[in-house]
């Protein structure tokens, strides 16, 4: 992460990580909003949106490659300053692709010591809760920073419309996002 002064307010770079592949997708809608959030903000956001993963991503022979720093999915999350990751609900846990992915992502540079934030969403009534909880387990036994203002989104039927949060999830959407560039900002400084 780049170090800054007291002169310089670094510009930080956020992956934000559409957490399925499925088509159509809300996850991968919101995503695409909250992008243009963190620009707005003063972040340099990438839209990781796992739906263009390719075909070698799921061979047998996959985790061979585990370590490979050359793929740009992987690249985008090991030269970002935070990483932003947006996940469905699905029966109760976070989808395969997005488990996946993160098995496949070098160990421990991937995300050991990265800062990280999470947007839940889901039909129901809990908005993702058991899904991010799932990868703040994972996050935190490879070592991650976990950024404590978890959004939920519940109701995603009603409650989002061609990627635009009802008015109440944009308020904590919005102020997630100030505060997240501000939480990654205090690592790099430390850095």
């Amino acid at each position: 992460m780049p170090a800054t002064n007291d002169n310089t307010i670094m510009t930080p770079r956020i992956t934000i990580l559409s957490g399925t592949n499925r088509t159509g997708s809300v996850t991968r809608a919101l995503a695409g909003h909250v992008a243009s959030l963190y620009a707005d903000g003063g972040a340099q956001p990438t839209l990781l949106d796992l739906a263009t993963l390719g075909p070698e991503w799921f061979t047998p022979d996959a985790y061979t490659r585990r370590g490979d720093t050359t793929r740009s999915e992987a690249r985008a999350v090991l030269e970002c300053d935070g990483l932003l990751v947006l996940t469905p609900e699905y029966n109760g846990s976070i989808p395969g692709v997005l488990k996946l992915f993160l098995d496949l992502l070098p160990f421990p540079a991937a995300l050991a010591g990265r800062p990280s934030a999470f947007i839940g969403l889901a039909a129901g009534n809990w908005g993702g809760l058991r899904a991010v909880e799932q990868l703040q387990a994972i996050f935190a036994y490879r070592n991650a920073h976990l950024f404590p203002g978890r959004v939920f989104i519940s109701g995603t039927d009603a409650n989002l419309a061609n990627g635009q949060p009802a008015p109440d999830y944009a308020t904590r959407i919005n102020r997630q996002t100030t505060d997240f560039i501000g939480y990654v900002r205090r690592f790099a400084t430390k850095a």
